[in-house]
């Protein structure tokens, strides 16, 4: 079991090792995307090894692994690996264009294999401090990421995203500290007070009034991560300034990795503070639906537009998870894993995009469909996932969260219902007129050809694919993985 855990973080160093070795870049991106190939497959086994033995823990619990743990490795691996294969076509394409040279090739591999190694190594730790320091580093890692351009915009996005999201982790950091506070009461020594296993056993001992603030803390620190409004301020200029296989990886991974602490945080508070911590994800959840919804309405920039939906998606999240009960989260969980994969689809789209029309602007892209068909298959596809239209897995996932609200509140879940709406038509409005103009506009250049065209376009399809099937048939593993994570967490 242990050696599964260390590859699943380790894997995606390949390509960094491959750097510091002197390999060039072009073959050190491939290696990348070998790593995370690897560190997926770890994931699988890992999670097979958890739901037929349980959890497992090692090291005083700083090595911790359960079904919820195993559930999001599994769930952000395969963002890394969808991410790291669309990386190869981009990478080549703009070295070969003169956009980012051999330098800047070569901070991208190294940061983008630090940024998924440390991410799914905070999903590996039972040590809430530890926790901490490894999603503080990612946010390190990836603010290279999103300053890779060296542009003005870039440069300016990279540091109001240091800046913000730093600020929320240190807020988070408080969260973590009063939590351990309000465990001093207990017969734990210093390092089960910060060891999740051992403080969930021992929720109902814990001090009201430290932990009410403690989970609100953590809602609010590492809420700046997962973008819930209004935290969210650094979300769509990172994302939307980020070359695309790393906003790829920002929008599907790093949120997700946010959320996991504040679900973990959740299971504590619920177990001694009643319907408490419910409220507060209602409240962030639907202030955050609410914003990625009016945002989007605007056309302009189709990364911010993207990237605005993830503030909307962390949105309803939250909301499954205000809404509790055994299908608030199951919800919650599955729309976890289709959100990651309908938004690294649409983000590795938007680099085709970027490449072939030198351009982010929704009205500069027009006939995306007649001009590259396949392209603009997968931007109208995608958008109608994202969006929550059947057959695919949003709309499952979207309907088992509606039912959960209607099982408590029916005004709530028709809230819900009205903002998925708007969201709907806001997105649809842009996308559809970007892959079904007229073409007036046209492509200024082609994309990615030859096996660097294979490698750009092979994980849009392959994720589309996924998100059919979930919207179709829940695996039988699937299922058994995110029930037995709703079990460790209640």
């Amino acid at each position: 079991m242990i050696a599964l855990v260390v590859l699943v973080a380790v894997l995606p160093l390949l390509g960094a090792l491959a750097v510091a070795f002197g390999i060039r870049a072009r073959t050190a991106v491939t290696l990348t995307a070998v790593g995370g190939a690897g560190s997926l497959v770890a994931a699988l086994a890992l999670a097979v090894k958890v739901v037929d033995g349980g959890a497992f823990e090692s090291a005083s619990g700083f090595v911790y692994v359960d079904a919820l743990s195993a559930f999001f490795a599994v769930t952000i691996s395969l963002v890394v690996t969808l991410a790291t294969v669309g990386s190869v076509g981009y990478l080549r394409t703009e070295e070969e264009r003169g956009e980012l040279n051999p330098l800047q090739l070569r901070l991208y591999v190294v940061f983008f294999a630090l940024f998924s190694a440390l991410m799914l190594g905070s999903l590996e730790t039972g040590n809430l401090g530890l926790l901490w320091v490894l999603i503080e580093a990612s946010t390190l890692a990836s603010a290279v990421l999103v300053a890779l351009e060296a542009k003005t915009r870039s440069l300016e996005a990279a540091w109001k995203y240091i800046i913000i999201s730093s600020f929320g982790v240190t807020i988070a950091l408080v969260g973590t500290l009063f939590l351990f506070y309000s465990a001093s009461s207990l017969a734990l020594s210093s390092n089960e007070r910060l060891t999740w296993p051992a403080l969930f056993a021992n929720a109902s001992g814990l001090q009201h009034d430290t932990l009410r603030l403690a989970f609100l803390l953590a809602v609010i620190g590492y809420g700046t991560k997962v973008g819930l409004a209004p935290m969210h301020t650094w979300l769509p200029d990172a994302h939307s300034e980020a070359p695309s296989p790393a906003s790829a990886m920002l929008s599907a991974a790093l949120l997700n990795t946010g959320m996991y602490a504040i679900i973990r945080f959740q299971a504590l508070a619920a177990a001694d503070l009643g319907r408490y911590p419910n409220h507060v994800m209602l409240v962030f959840g639907f202030a955050s639906i609410v914003i990625g919804a009016l945002f989007m309405v605007r056309r302009g920039n189709f990364k911010r537009l993207f990237a605005y939906s993830s503030i909307e998606h962390m949105g309803i999240i939250a909301v499954a998870l205000g809404f509790g009960g055994t299908l608030g989260y199951y919800g919650a969980l599955l729309h976890t894993l289709n959100h990651a994969i309908g938004k690294c689809v649409l983000f590795l789209t938007s680099g085709e995009l970027v490449l072939r029309f030198r351009t982010r602007s929704s009205l500069e892209v027009d006939g995306v469909l007649g001009a590259a068909p396949l392209v603009g298959a997968v931007l109208l596809l995608g958008s109608l996932a994202i969006v929550g239209s059947p057959p695919f897995g949003l709309f499952l996932s979207e309907f088992t969260i509606v039912r959960a609200g209607f099982a408590g509140s029916s005004l709530l879940a028709g809230l819900l219902l009205l903002l998925l709406v708007l969201a709907f038509v806001a997105f649809m409005r842009t996308t559809s007129m970007m892959a079904l103009g007229e073409g007036d506009v046209g492509p200024v250049s082609d994309g990615p050809v030859g096996s660097a065209g294979i490698a750009s376009r092979a994980p849009l399809v392959a994720g589309l694919v996924v998100l059919l099937v979930l919207g179709l048939w829940i695996p039988h593993g699937l299922n058994h993985l995110i029930t037995d994570s709703i079990e460790a967490i209640r």
